[in-house]
């Protein structure tokens, strides 16, 4: 298929986007439409009290597996395009490391969920944080994806994901047609990363080999830890930054207002797959382009930006409109009030966009501690506005918190001078300067 010609775009770049991260687009969109019509039929089905709970763990264990991944995902796939011959090292030392972060966040969890409870009683049971902290350990197996983006082959991602969304959708459904209590559910949170697990191992077996041909190195291990842990820590400020409003809403407001808050969440973050979906796609024509002509590096990187602009202010606006239209249909009238919060929360997403295309900057020039030092700063933003605006003005207090914090940690580059420009490129695209210079230019 071949988009007609937009006056003023690079069709030829645009299309090659397209083609690129189609697979990836597919697989989620499939993955998306599965898990909202899901989420649907299970948050109605609990209520929301008990669709609070559900969601408690996952965020009081996000930093936790954001930690045990080491941020070794991105970086081996940056590895592999620079020597592919070294696949079944680099794949196999990552996974022990991996595995070992996925062991050791275990004790950590406990302790953490120990010393909240301290503080005030969590109404989650400890096991249920406990058994979703498990996802910790099978992410390891995760890596193989790592390899099929290295070669730019998204289909094999595309049939694991959505295979292992329609087998959690049916799980889950069942689930409700038995009736069966929260536990049932939260257990299907650690089946999920079963089964996409078991869908990587077999499609890397089919395609490549078998894992057990991997090898650990200690020697690369400490390089990669080396070079990667700048990248971890973000990943768990950024989960910081991105889950800790539903642990504070639940804190001064109760797994019932955690209820709610999860519903605007899932609705507004669900589009969040697109930037990742085409960042991925096209990282190493960004690095190529980096490497043999960095005009066309500049130009890919604004063209980047752009079209991430269009895109999510598409949705916010989009989302804006239909929120009150979308939570009368799909939800029971104890969520309603969730529908005013989504119109500000679902905004966050046009910085959330434009923050995953500036990362892969960041990444192509090396620049791993700035990204994680803007992640930081837009962490304590979150935290600090949560702490003020929570108990006055509820999870409308909670969304507006992390609208602005997400807006600091994407423009946060603006302070720094060697990064400044990309600043400004963003700011051109948000604005749709470039956009009009396109469509105008003669």
């Amino acid at each position: 298929m071949k988009l007609p010609a937009i006056k003023g775009f690079d069709e030829e770049a645009f299309n090659k986007y397209l083609k690129n991260t189609g697979w990836l687009m597919l697989a989620r969109v499939g993955s998306l439409v599965i898990k909202i019509l899901v989420g649907f039929a299970i948050t109605n089905y609990l209520g929301k009290t008990l669709n609070g709970i559900l969601n408690y763990p996952a965020a009081f264990t996000t930093f936790f597996v954001a930690a045990a991944a080491l941020g070794l995902d991105g970086f081996i796939t940056r590895e592999l395009l620079r020597t592919p011959e070294n696949r079944d090292r680099l794949l196999g030392t990552a996974f022990w490391l991996k595995l070992t972060g996925g062991i050791c966040i275990i004790p950590l969890i406990y302790f953490a969920y120990s010393l909240w409870n301290m503080h005030k009683p969590i109404e989650t049971p400890l096991i249920y944080v406990l058994i979703v902290g498990l996802t910790g350990i099978t992410q390891a197996f995760y890596i193989t994806d790592s390899y099929f983006q290295s070669k730019v082959q998204a289909k094999y991602v595309m049939r694991i994901q959505v295979f292992g969304n329609i087998i959690s959708a049916l799980i889950k459904l069942i689930f409700i047609f038995l009736k069966l209590n929260v536990e049932w559910f939260v257990f299907a949170l650690l089946l999920d990363t079963i089964i996409l697990a078991i869908g990587y191992i077999h499609f890397y077996r089919i395609k490549v080999g078998s894992v057990f041909n991997w090898v650990f190195d200690s020697t690369l291990a400490k390089y990669l830890v080396k070079h990667s842990w700048p990248l971890a820590l973000s990943a768990v400020l950024v989960s910081i930054y991105m889950k800790i409003d539903q642990l504070m809403v639940e804190n001064y407001l109760g797994t019932g207002a955690l209820g709610i808050y999860s519903t605007v969440v899932q609705l507004s973050e669900s589009w969040y797959f697109i930037p990742v979906a085409i960042v991925t796609s096209v990282f190493p024509a960004i690095m190529n382009a980096k490497r043999d002509n960095p005009e066309r590096y500049m130009k890919r990187l604004q063209n980047m930006y752009d079209i991430m602009v269009w895109i999510s202010l598409s949705v916010a606006l989009f989302m804006t409109f239909a929120s009150p239209i979308i939570y009368h249909i799909v939800y029971t009238p104890e969520f309603w009030d969730g529908a005013h919060v989504l119109t500000v929360h679902v905004w966050a997403g046009i910085f959330v966009f434009l923050g995953s295309a500036s990362g892969q900057y960041l990444i192509a020039e090396g620049y791993t501690k700035l990204s994680m030092l803007r992640t930081g700063m837009g962490a304590i933003v979150n935290i600090a506005l949560n702490v003020l605006w929570i108990p006055k003005f509820g999870i409308m207090g909670a969304a507006l918190a992390t609208l602005i914090a997400y807006f600091t940690a994407t423009f946060f580059i603006l302070l720094i001078p060697k990064t400044r420009q990309q600043g400004i490129m963003m700011l051109k695209s948000l604005f749709l300067v470039t956009a009009f210079q396109k469509i105008f230019k003669h």
